[in-house]
């Protein structure tokens, strides 16, 4: 079958829990038979459309130049050059079923051009974009967890927080209409797709709670790629390696972390930050302000291929998120590692983690319990080995892939590849 992926950045330019996914399963798909491509917007030249081969997998680029947050969400209304340059990919494809991955940054109307050319589409709920301009339901005036539009001026609260006129936050209600009808464009995208595909029942349940039938929604965890053989775990010096991967931003919580292993021993205890320092550069150097554990190092952004190797010596992950994770590839890459997860109480983490038997969860925004946790581990030194051995295996890419395809032949979108 002819598959076309789109999704709103792609690596190399852009690495996260989507970007990571598209690309694991697209690669899938060919080794399964598929021909794959990938469309995405790029802004590493002004204007213009390439393509690239990696694995088997074609990757059309639209450049569009660099955009700014104002120019990214307008693009949901209107980008011709966007929209010029999907219907020639859409042409030049034509593929049997579109996966929609994520669409922000690009036109909404791409989905009619789907729709007349008669290709059914599926869409995967990443995040929770398509009910919250933020696509994590955490409000910019506040950083409290939203439930949803409040006639939408809550929305406008936010897009003026976000702009940084948070002293205009009365004039809020002007911008509900912008936030309702960018709603209603996008709440057609969900209506008209095949199948939405929510990674977490958490995920699922937001969605419905919001209007999406739930007949639509379909539940399947995402699959992981790994390695033909894991590392073997590296002799490490005594005491405790706690590890933090994902992104270095407020609402992951890492300096929730920050604040626990600074209240832990400093000859017993160590913390290693994977991430991408450049993204959000002044929240990273507030990071490294308050970092005052001598153990605390930041190791930059890890490359997929060298993440198992950097796993080998690590004796807990922690996930201190403050948003509702839609999934969270850490902790199964973690547990894939046999490393048991401290995890914040919080979205789909309660699915992810279960207290006790694989993991710990605590209380979100709290540096105490966090460090209480941690502390555990060093008090009981069973406590780890106690944990890992509950570790069930994790779903893998290809067994995901299975569930997509036994989702959409059942769906008859297309017959036995």
């Amino acid at each position: 079958m002819d598959l076309l992926h789109v999704v709103h950045q792609y690596m190399p330019e852009k690495i996260g829990g989507a970007e990571l996914y598209t690309r694991a399963l697209a690669m899938q798909q060919v080794e399964a038979g598929h021909t794959v491509a990938i469309f995405t917007p790029a802004s590493a030249r002004p204007a213009g459309l390439d393509v690239a081969q990696e694995g088997g997998v074609s990757i059309y680029r639209a450049h569009v130049g660099r955009r700014s947050a104002t120019a990214v969400f307008q693009a949901t209304f209107r980008q011709p050059n966007l929209s010029a340059a999907f219907h020639r990919v859409l042409q030049q494809v034509s593929p049997d079923l579109v996966h929609i991955q994520h669409l922000m940054g690009l036109p909404s109307g791409i989905v009619n051009a789907i729709r007349d050319a008669g290709i059914p589409y599926v869409v995967t709920l990443h995040d929770y974009w398509y009910l919250c301009a933020n696509a994590q339901l955490l409000t910019n005036y506040n950083n409290t967890i939203c439930q949803g539009p409040d006639w939408w001026v809550n929305c406008g609260r936010c897009a003026l927080a976000r702009a940084g006129k948070a002293q205009r936050l009365p004039l809020a209600a002007g911008l509900a209409p912008l936030f309702a009808y960018r709603q209603a464009r996008l709440r057609r995208v969900l209506d008209n797709a095949q199948a939405l595909i929510a990674p977490t029942r958490f995920t699922r349940d937001v969605h419905v709670q919001m209007g999406i039938a739930a007949e639509k929604v379909h539940v399947i965890p995402h699959g992981i790629e790994l390695p033909e053989s894991l590392p073997r775990r590296s002799a490490a010096p005594p005491g405790l390696h706690v590890a933090y991967v994902g992104g270095l931003a407020w609402q992951k919580g890492v300096h929730v972390l920050v604040t626990a292993v600074n209240q832990l021993p400093h000859d017993r205890v160590r913390l290693t930050i994977m991430g991408d320092e450049t993204t959000h550069p002044a929240y990273v150097a507030e990071l490294k302000a308050t970092a005052v554990h001598p153990g605390i190092r930041f190791a930059g952004r890890v490359a997929p291929k060298q993440l198992w190797q950097a796993l080998s010596t690590v004796d807990v992950v922690v996930v201190p998120s403050l948003w509702y994770e839609t999934a969270s590839l850490i902790v199964q890459e973690a547990f894939a590692a046999g490393i048991p997860v401290v995890a914040s109480a919080i979205g789909a983490l309660h699915e992810r983690v279960n207290p006790g038997v694989d993991g710990l969860h605590v209380p979100p925004g709290d540096p105490t319990a966090l460090a209480g946790a941690l502390r555990r581990f060093l008090d009981d030194p069973s406590l780890h080995s106690r944990l890992a051995a509950n570790i069930r295996p994790v779903f893998t890419i290809r067994q995901h892939l299975d569930a997509i395809e036994q989702l959409v032949q059942t769906l008859g979108v297309w017959g036995n590849p």
